[in-house]
């Protein structure tokens, strides 16, 4: 009799068989399938996928091909560009297995040769923003900040304005007669900003600063017609004369225009303006005034000082404001007077007197005596007195009258004429100086100039001649 686990054995041993086979046979088949992709590998192939701009451009059997073509892109402008950090437009290149390339390397290598394009690192100059331009780097870009400003300041101002802001201490008082730098803003928000651009649009200092100012680095051109002028130019172009002479240097005001002149015409638009503000400090005079008091003992026209004007002192603190080294405004902080202004007080005659003479004349010296007569004299005739050695040298006029003549004459050296208004002339000459005007309305007896010996003369005296009608008469006939 068989136990059951002899019976559990004979079916064991039965199956036995079938199992290695089976075994055998999987084990057949993973080796079959190793083999297989062993096989696939080494007919799989790799291609590149080009994408630009995120455009995709095709696939190329060589990514070094694309090298090449980069450091040959180069190569062509590196010269040109030496000072500049230059890099290639960026690509995207994909790898990907393929049984079969199917590659179009001399399509894909053509189209990026025209796609691909230089760039310099630059940094870009942002006004509120917005980017204005290129320049090569942060040293050139604070260059072009301080070019800006020293349009302006002075190199002293800005150093100095520098130094304080960097020390963060508050300024000192200012000084007498002291004017410095407060503070320097711009018009716009000026930034920069690391960024790849087109190797002709990295500027250098110069063209960054112009064209900050300008707003533009093309100048737009006008030809001279028949009939033009500055000013009919500058209407027809939406600006002032002034700015249009700012536009061309080499032209003035009262400049003729030519036929075929060429003038720049490109309105200034900035891109950002720097204005600087001043402290000042300073001593100014204030002027006195003058203050006039009428006598009505003076004769009209005479005047008299009673008392000196003395000007005032006042230190006077103010902010001024400065675009491009121009004035454009100024306002008042502060003013202390240190010494008040005395006043000058004029006293002016109002008393009227005739200009028509009595027919009486005084002698019109201070004393003295006769030292020659009328007559002949030296083989000629002397139409008048001479009077010398008086008691001062003061000449009065003889009658009332109006002064016609009053300065040198030839022989007569400095003399006066009065029109005594009734067929009566008075002539007074060799004077050495003279106190009336043509014009001027004189009494009898007032001063009308100093005794001299200017002109045809031997001596300090008076040569004095009398005219009725014209005529010379002698004097000794009508003085009292």
């Amino acid at each position: 009799m068989f136990s059951k686990e002899d019976h559990r054995g004979k079916r064991i041993a039965k199956a036995f068989p079938k199992f290695i086979l089976i075994a055998v046979m999987v084990a057949g088949i993973g080796l079959n399938v190793g083999f297989a992709n062993e096989i696939e590998k080494e007919n799989l192939a790799t291609v590149y996928h080009i994408y630009s701009n995120e455009q995709y451009i095709g696939k190329i059997s060589d990514k070094e091909k694309i090298e090449q073509l980069k450091e040959q892109k180069l190569a062509k402008v590196a010269d040109q560009f030496e000072d500049l950090q230059l890099t290639i437009t960026e690509l995207s290149v994909i790898p990907e297995k393929v049984f079969q390339a199917g590659t179009e390397d001399e399509v894909v290598l053509h189209t990026l040769q025209e796609k691909m394009t230089v760039e310099a690192e630059a940094v870009g100059i942002l006004v509120d923003g917005e980017p204005a331009l290129y320049v090569k780097d942060m040293e050139t870009y604070r260059n072009v900040i301080r070019d800006l400003k020293l349009q302006t300041v002075t190199e002293k101002e800005l150093n100095e304005f520098e130094q304080h802001q960097a020390s963060k201490e508050p300024l000192p008082p200012l000084k007498e007669n002291e004017t410095r730098v407060a503070d320097i803003v711009m018009s716009g928000e000026i930034d920069a900003k690391e960024g790849h651009t087109a190797p002709d649009d990295v500027l250098d200092v110069k063209e960054a600063v112009q064209l900050l100012n300008k707003g533009t680095l093309e100048n737009k051109k006008y030809v001279v017609q028949t009939g033009d002028v500055l000013g009919k130019i500058a209407a027809a172009h939406n600006m002032t004369t002034k700015q249009l002479l700012d536009l061309n240097p080499g032209y003035k005001l009262d400049s003729v225009l030519q036929l075929g002149d060429e003038l720049n015409v490109t309105k200034l638009e900035p891109f950002v303006e720097v204005e600087a503000h001043f402290e000042s400090k300073r001593t100014e005079s204030i002027p006195f005034k003058t203050i006039k008091e009428q006598d009505k003992t003076l004769l009209k026209g005479e005047k008299k000082v009673t008392q000196k004007g003395v000007n005032g002192e006042k230190v006077v603190t103010e902010l001024i404001r400065k675009q491009n080294g121009e004035i454009v405004g100024r306002s008042l902080q502060e003013e202390t007077v240190i010494e008040e202004p005395t006043d000058k007080v004029l006293v002016v005659g109002t008393k009227v007197i005739a200009s028509r003479g009595t027919g009486s004349f005084v002698w019109p010296a201070v004393g003295g005596y006769i030292s020659s007569h009328m007559g002949t004299r030296w083989g000629r005739m002397h139409q008048g007195i001479d009077i010398a050695r008086p008691s001062n040298r003061t000449i009065k006029a003889s009658d009332n009258g109006v002064v016609t003549a009053a300065g040198p004459s030839g022989a007569y050296g400095n003399r006066i004429i009065i029109s005594h208004k009734n067929g009566y002339e008075t002539l007074y000459a060799h004077l050495s100086s003279i106190d009336v005007s043509v014009g001027q309305t004189v009494a009898q007896g007032v001063k009308i100039g100093v005794m001299g010996s200017t002109g045809r003369s031997t001596g300090i005296h008076l040569h004095f001649e009398v005219l009725k009608n014209g005529e010379n008469i002698n004097p000794m006939s009508v003085l009292k």
